[in-house]
Protein backbone atom coordinates (compact mmCIF):
# COMPACT_ATOMS: atom_id res chain seq x y z
CA UNK A 1 0.00 0.00 0.00
CA UNK A 2 1.33 3.31 -0.70
CA UNK A 3 1.71 5.76 1.57
CA UNK A 4 -0.62 8.74 1.02
CA UNK A 5 -3.26 6.42 0.31
CA UNK A 6 -2.10 4.72 3.86
CA UNK A 7 -2.33 8.38 5.38
CA UNK A 8 -5.58 8.94 4.15
CA UNK A 9 -7.00 6.03 5.59
CA UNK A 10 -5.74 7.16 8.75
CA UNK A 11 -6.97 10.58 8.53
CA UNK A 12 -10.77 8.50 7.90
CA UNK A 13 -10.36 6.56 10.63
CA UNK A 14 -9.62 8.68 13.42
CA UNK A 15 -12.09 11.28 11.76
CA UNK A 16 -14.51 8.28 12.36
CA UNK A 17 -13.07 8.05 15.99
CA UNK A 18 -13.60 11.71 16.97
CA UNK A 19 -17.29 12.30 15.16
CA UNK A 20 -18.06 8.88 17.21
CA UNK A 21 -19.10 7.14 14.16
CA UNK A 22 -17.67 4.30 15.30
CA UNK A 23 -16.03 2.74 19.12
CA UNK A 24 -13.00 4.05 19.87
CA UNK A 25 -11.47 0.26 20.69
CA UNK A 26 -12.39 -0.01 16.82
CA UNK A 27 -11.05 2.96 15.85
CA UNK A 28 -7.95 1.66 18.02
CA UNK A 29 -7.89 -1.07 16.36
CA UNK A 30 -7.83 0.09 12.78
CA UNK A 31 -5.52 2.37 12.93
CA UNK A 32 -2.94 -0.35 14.84
CA UNK A 33 -3.01 -2.02 11.60
CA UNK A 34 -2.61 0.94 9.18
CA UNK A 35 -0.43 2.85 11.45
CA UNK A 36 3.86 1.75 10.73
CA UNK A 37 5.70 1.03 13.84
CA UNK A 38 6.86 4.26 15.46
CA UNK A 39 4.63 6.26 13.83
CA UNK A 40 2.89 8.85 16.24
CA UNK A 41 -1.11 8.90 16.20
CA UNK A 42 -2.32 12.64 15.71
CA UNK A 43 -3.90 14.13 18.90
CA UNK A 44 -7.91 13.54 18.75
CA UNK A 45 -9.10 15.96 21.48
CA UNK A 46 -8.41 19.61 22.15
CA UNK A 47 -6.26 18.75 25.19
CA UNK A 48 -3.93 16.69 23.01
CA UNK A 49 -3.90 19.19 20.27
CA UNK A 50 -2.98 21.91 22.82
CA UNK A 51 -0.39 19.76 24.44
CA UNK A 52 1.27 19.24 21.00
CA UNK A 53 1.48 22.98 20.35
CA UNK A 54 2.44 23.80 23.76
CA UNK A 55 4.96 21.13 23.30
CA UNK A 56 6.38 22.78 20.18
CA UNK A 57 6.34 26.61 21.24
CA UNK A 58 9.81 27.83 21.17
CA UNK A 59 10.76 30.79 23.55
CA UNK A 60 10.18 33.42 21.66
CA UNK A 61 6.47 32.43 21.45
CA UNK A 62 6.42 31.37 25.27
CA UNK A 63 7.73 35.47 26.36
CA UNK A 64 5.33 36.98 23.42
CA UNK A 65 2.02 34.79 25.09
CA UNK A 66 3.03 35.93 28.33
CA UNK A 67 3.41 39.48 27.50
CA UNK A 68 0.99 39.74 25.89
CA UNK A 69 -1.22 38.16 28.75
CA UNK A 70 0.84 40.85 31.21
CA UNK A 71 -0.59 43.25 29.00
CA UNK A 72 -3.76 42.30 29.12
CA UNK A 73 -3.42 42.50 33.11
CA UNK A 74 -2.42 45.57 33.45
CA UNK A 75 -5.34 47.54 31.20
CA UNK A 76 -7.78 45.46 33.53
CA UNK A 77 -6.36 45.81 36.78
CA UNK A 78 -5.90 49.66 35.72
CA UNK A 79 -8.77 50.54 33.52
CA UNK A 80 -10.95 52.91 35.49
CA UNK A 81 -7.60 55.16 36.30
CA UNK A 82 -7.11 55.74 32.59
CA UNK A 83 -7.97 58.93 30.86
CA UNK A 84 -11.51 58.84 29.29
CA UNK A 85 -10.18 59.31 25.31
CA UNK A 86 -7.70 56.03 26.65
CA UNK A 87 -10.36 54.03 27.59
CA UNK A 88 -11.94 54.45 24.75
CA UNK A 89 -8.77 53.75 22.48
CA UNK A 90 -8.48 50.46 24.37
CA UNK A 91 -12.00 49.24 24.16
CA UNK A 92 -11.58 50.52 20.50
CA UNK A 93 -8.48 48.29 20.17
CA UNK A 94 -9.39 45.45 21.68
CA UNK A 95 -12.51 45.19 19.56
CA UNK A 96 -10.65 45.22 16.50
CA UNK A 97 -8.33 43.08 17.36
CA UNK A 98 -11.07 40.41 17.71
CA UNK A 99 -12.44 41.59 14.34
CA UNK A 100 -9.21 41.13 12.71
CA UNK A 101 -8.33 37.56 13.95
CA UNK A 102 -12.06 36.54 14.34
CA UNK A 103 -12.06 37.35 10.09
CA UNK A 104 -8.59 35.62 9.83
CA UNK A 105 -9.72 32.35 11.11
CA UNK A 106 -12.99 32.24 9.52
CA UNK A 107 -11.66 30.63 6.64
CA UNK A 108 -9.75 27.89 8.94
CA UNK A 109 -12.85 27.09 11.44
CA UNK A 110 -16.27 29.33 10.68
CA UNK A 111 -17.68 29.43 14.18
CA UNK A 112 -14.42 29.97 15.79
CA UNK A 113 -14.27 33.35 13.72
CA UNK A 114 -17.90 34.16 14.34
CA UNK A 115 -17.56 33.45 18.01
CA UNK A 116 -14.45 35.88 18.16
CA UNK A 117 -16.62 38.08 16.02
CA UNK A 118 -19.35 37.95 18.03
CA UNK A 119 -17.36 38.75 20.94
CA UNK A 120 -15.59 42.10 19.56
CA UNK A 121 -19.58 43.26 18.89
CA UNK A 122 -20.49 42.32 22.65
CA UNK A 123 -17.39 44.17 23.76
CA UNK A 124 -18.41 47.12 21.91
CA UNK A 125 -21.36 47.19 23.72
CA UNK A 126 -20.24 46.57 27.47
CA UNK A 127 -17.26 48.30 27.23
CA UNK A 128 -19.23 51.72 26.12
CA UNK A 129 -22.20 51.14 28.87
CA UNK A 130 -19.16 50.15 31.94
CA UNK A 131 -17.50 54.04 30.12
CA UNK A 132 -20.56 55.60 30.78
CA UNK A 133 -21.43 54.00 33.72
CA UNK A 134 -17.50 55.07 35.26
CA UNK A 135 -18.28 58.86 34.19
CA UNK A 136 -22.01 58.66 35.61
CA UNK A 137 -23.16 59.39 32.16
CA UNK A 138 -26.64 58.05 32.91
CA UNK A 139 -28.82 60.02 30.90
CA UNK A 140 -30.99 57.78 28.49
CA UNK A 141 -29.98 59.68 25.68
CA UNK A 142 -26.15 58.71 26.13
CA UNK A 143 -27.25 54.73 26.20
CA UNK A 144 -29.51 55.13 22.96
CA UNK A 145 -26.91 57.12 21.27
CA UNK A 146 -24.24 54.05 22.18
CA UNK A 147 -26.12 51.49 20.64
CA UNK A 148 -27.51 53.68 17.63
CA UNK A 149 -23.82 53.31 16.70
CA UNK A 150 -23.49 50.02 17.61
CA UNK A 151 -26.25 49.04 15.40
CA UNK A 152 -25.15 51.13 12.53
CA UNK A 153 -22.00 49.50 12.94
CA UNK A 154 -23.13 45.77 13.27
CA UNK A 155 -25.48 46.38 10.07
CA UNK A 156 -22.58 47.97 7.86
CA UNK A 157 -20.05 44.66 9.64
CA UNK A 158 -22.95 41.98 8.84
CA UNK A 159 -23.90 43.05 5.41
CA UNK A 160 -19.57 43.48 4.33
CA UNK A 161 -18.91 40.21 6.30
CA UNK A 162 -21.63 38.56 4.88
CA UNK A 163 -23.00 37.60 8.51
CA UNK A 164 -26.39 37.71 8.18
CA UNK A 165 -27.37 37.23 12.29
CA UNK A 166 -25.34 40.23 12.87
CA UNK A 167 -27.14 42.67 10.12
CA UNK A 168 -29.87 41.56 12.13
CA UNK A 169 -29.06 42.05 14.98
CA UNK A 170 -28.16 45.70 13.89
CA UNK A 171 -31.86 46.29 12.71
CA UNK A 172 -32.90 45.04 16.30
CA UNK A 173 -30.98 47.11 18.16
CA UNK A 174 -32.02 50.35 16.52
CA UNK A 175 -35.74 48.95 16.94
CA UNK A 176 -34.56 49.55 20.17
CA UNK A 177 -33.73 52.57 20.01
CA UNK A 178 -36.43 53.64 18.56
CA UNK A 179 -39.12 52.27 20.97
CA UNK A 180 -36.42 53.75 23.57
CA UNK A 181 -36.69 57.49 21.86
CA UNK A 182 -40.96 56.89 21.47
CA UNK A 183 -41.28 55.80 25.11
CA UNK A 184 -39.69 59.22 26.42
CA UNK A 185 -41.09 61.29 24.07
CA UNK A 186 -44.48 60.20 23.64
CA UNK A 187 -46.67 60.53 26.60
CA UNK A 188 -49.68 57.97 27.10
CA UNK A 189 -50.74 56.99 23.43
CA UNK A 190 -53.85 55.26 21.93
CA UNK A 191 -53.78 52.33 20.49
CA UNK A 192 -53.63 53.34 16.66
CA UNK A 193 -51.50 55.56 17.93
CA UNK A 194 -48.51 52.81 18.12
CA UNK A 195 -50.00 51.19 15.45
CA UNK A 196 -49.04 54.29 13.11
CA UNK A 197 -45.56 54.55 14.72
CA UNK A 198 -44.84 50.86 13.59
CA UNK A 199 -46.52 50.04 10.64
CA UNK A 200 -45.16 52.29 7.83
CA UNK A 201 -41.53 51.37 9.04
CA UNK A 202 -42.89 46.98 8.41
CA UNK A 203 -44.04 48.70 4.85
CA UNK A 204 -40.78 50.20 4.37
CA UNK A 205 -38.56 47.09 5.09
CA UNK A 206 -41.04 45.29 2.70
CA UNK A 207 -39.99 47.77 -0.05
CA UNK A 208 -36.59 47.79 0.58
CA UNK A 209 -36.39 43.67 0.91
CA UNK A 210 -38.07 44.18 -2.71
CA UNK A 211 -35.33 46.77 -3.73
CA UNK A 212 -32.16 44.80 -2.80
CA UNK A 213 -33.35 41.81 -3.81
CA UNK A 214 -31.73 42.56 -7.48
CA UNK A 215 -28.30 42.86 -6.14
CA UNK A 216 -28.28 40.51 -2.64
CA UNK A 217 -30.43 38.45 -1.68
CA UNK A 218 -29.00 37.72 1.95
CA UNK A 219 -30.05 41.54 2.40
CA UNK A 220 -33.31 41.51 0.96
CA UNK A 221 -33.89 38.27 3.52
CA UNK A 222 -32.86 40.19 6.33
CA UNK A 223 -34.86 43.11 5.46
CA UNK A 224 -37.88 40.94 4.78
CA UNK A 225 -37.25 39.35 8.54
CA UNK A 226 -36.49 42.90 10.01
CA UNK A 227 -40.19 44.33 8.48
CA UNK A 228 -41.69 41.01 9.91
CA UNK A 229 -39.96 41.62 13.72
CA UNK A 230 -41.51 45.48 13.03
CA UNK A 231 -44.65 43.98 12.07
CA UNK A 232 -45.35 42.73 15.88
CA UNK A 233 -43.50 45.52 17.22
CA UNK A 234 -46.84 47.74 18.12
CA UNK A 235 -47.66 44.95 20.62
CA UNK A 236 -44.63 44.48 21.93
CA UNK A 237 -44.03 48.33 22.23
CA UNK A 238 -47.31 47.70 24.59
CA UNK A 239 -46.42 45.09 26.91
CA UNK A 240 -43.13 47.03 27.62
CA UNK A 241 -44.11 50.63 27.63
CA UNK A 242 -47.73 51.38 27.57
CA UNK A 243 -49.52 51.41 30.78
CA UNK A 244 -53.23 50.03 29.37
CA UNK A 245 -52.50 46.69 28.18
CA UNK A 246 -56.65 46.09 27.32
CA UNK A 247 -57.02 44.22 24.14
CA UNK A 248 -53.52 43.47 23.57
CA UNK A 249 -54.40 39.62 23.24
CA UNK A 250 -57.17 40.36 20.38
CA UNK A 251 -54.62 42.95 18.86
CA UNK A 252 -52.14 40.01 18.63
CA UNK A 253 -54.27 37.56 17.12
CA UNK A 254 -56.01 40.31 14.13
CA UNK A 255 -52.13 41.57 13.52
CA UNK A 256 -51.29 37.50 12.62
CA UNK A 257 -54.30 36.74 10.87
CA UNK A 258 -53.56 40.10 8.77
CA UNK A 259 -50.07 39.01 8.50
CA UNK A 260 -50.95 35.59 7.23
CA UNK A 261 -53.64 36.67 4.92
CA UNK A 262 -50.89 39.03 3.32
CA UNK A 263 -47.38 36.28 2.65
CA UNK A 264 -50.51 34.16 1.31
CA UNK A 265 -51.65 36.49 -1.19
CA UNK A 266 -48.24 38.18 -2.19
CA UNK A 267 -46.17 34.61 -1.49
CA UNK A 268 -45.23 35.24 -5.28
CA UNK A 269 -43.38 37.71 -4.61
CA UNK A 270 -41.82 38.11 -1.31
CA UNK A 271 -40.51 34.32 -2.33
CA UNK A 272 -38.77 35.16 -5.13
CA UNK A 273 -37.06 37.78 -3.03
CA UNK A 274 -36.40 35.53 -0.81
CA UNK A 275 -35.46 32.72 -2.26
Amino acid sequence: MDQERRKTIVREIEHWQRSKLLPDQYCDFLLNLYLEEGEARAPSTFTGKAAVVVKGASLKQWLLTFGIFSVICFVVLYFNVFHPLLQIALSLSGVYALLLVGQKYRSKNESVGLGLIGAGMLLMLGSGLYILQLHELQYWGWKAGLLSVCALFWIAFGIGARIPLLHLCGWMASFLVYAWLLSNNTDSPKWFQIQLYWLPVSFVFGWCSWFFHRWSRQIASILFVAGAIVWFMPELYSAVFAQDHLGLQLELMVKIIAGGILLFSLRKQWIAWVA
